[in-house]
C-alpha cells in the first residue's frame, strides 16, 4: 500500500449529506474482485446520464476537479453496505483524502485499510473548506498526517485527530498483509520451532 504522508491537492466540494456506498459504486460494479479499474464508475449515476454521457454539472466531471485529489463532503459519508469496492473506487479514482464531519464506521475503517485517509471535522470547519474548494484547481489544499493538520489555500490551518495505530499504518503503507510481514522473523522463528517440536505435522 502506497504510504501516506503529506498532500498538496486540488479538492472538490461536494456538499450533500448522507451520500451512501451506493452512491459512491453502484451494486452492478461489485462483481470484480480487484481494486484497480472502478475509478471511472465512481459515483456513475452521479456523474452520468442513462446513455452513458458525462453530466456536465456534475463535480468530478468539470476541468477544474478531474485530478482532484480531496472530496469535501456532508456528514455521514459512506453510510449503507459495507462494500469494500467504495474506497477502491475514490482510490483508482485519485482521491487520497475525504474530509467530512462524520463517516459511517465501516467506511471509515475501509479507507484506511485502502491508503485513504477520512478526516473528521467540526461543521464549521468544513463549512470553510467546502468554501475554499469551490475556488477550482487554483486552490491548492494541504493535508499533513504527521502534524495532523488540513491548511487551506488562504493559509487557515485545522487540526484533526486520528488513531495512532491507523496513522502509524498510513504513514508507513501498511495494510493488513503489511502488517502481517512485519512479523515475519517471528512468524519464522516459530514455524521452524513447531516443525522441530512436532515433524509429523
Amino acid at each position: 500500500m502506497e504510504k501516506f504522508e503529506k498532500i498538496t491537492g486540488i479538492a472538490a466540494p461536494l456538499p450533500l449529506v448522507n451520500i451512501d456506498t451506493d452512491m459512491i459504486i453502484p451494486k452492478q460494479f461489485l462483481k470484480t474482485i480487484k481494486r484497480s479499474g472502478l475509478g471511472v464508475n465512481l459515483f456513475d449515476e452521479m456523474r452520468y446520464d442513462r446513455q452513458g454521457n458525462e453530466i456536465p454539472d456534475f463535480v468530478l466531471n468539470q476541468p477544474a476537479y478531474r485530478e482532484a485529489e480531496i472530496l469535501v463532503a456532508g456528514e455521514n459519508f459512506g453510510c449503507g453496505s459495507s462494500r469494500e469496492h467504495a474506497p477502491w473506487a475514490l482510490k483508482d479514482f485519485g482521491i487520497k483524502c475525504v474530509i467530512a464531519p462524520s463517516f459511517a464506521d465501516i467506511f471509515y475503517s475501509n479507507c484506511f485499510k485502502n491508503g485513504i485517509l477520512p478526516i473528521v471535522l467540526p461543521q464549521e470547519a468544513v463549512d470553510v473548506l467546502m468554501k475554499d474548494a469551490e475556488k477550482g484547481s487554483n486552490a491548492r489544499m494541504v493535508v499533513d498526517l504527521e502534524a495532523q493538520t488540513v491548511t487551506s489555500s488562504d493559509g487557515e490551518v485545522f487540526s484533526f485527530d486520528v488513531d495512532s495505530f491507523k496513522k502509524h499504518c498510513l504513514l508507513n503503507g501498511l495494510d493488513d498483509i503489511g502488517l502481517t510481514m512485519e512479523k515475519a522473523g517471528a512468524i519464522d522463528t516459530f514455524e521452524a520451532q513447531a516443525a522441530q517440536a512436532r515433524p509429523w505435522v
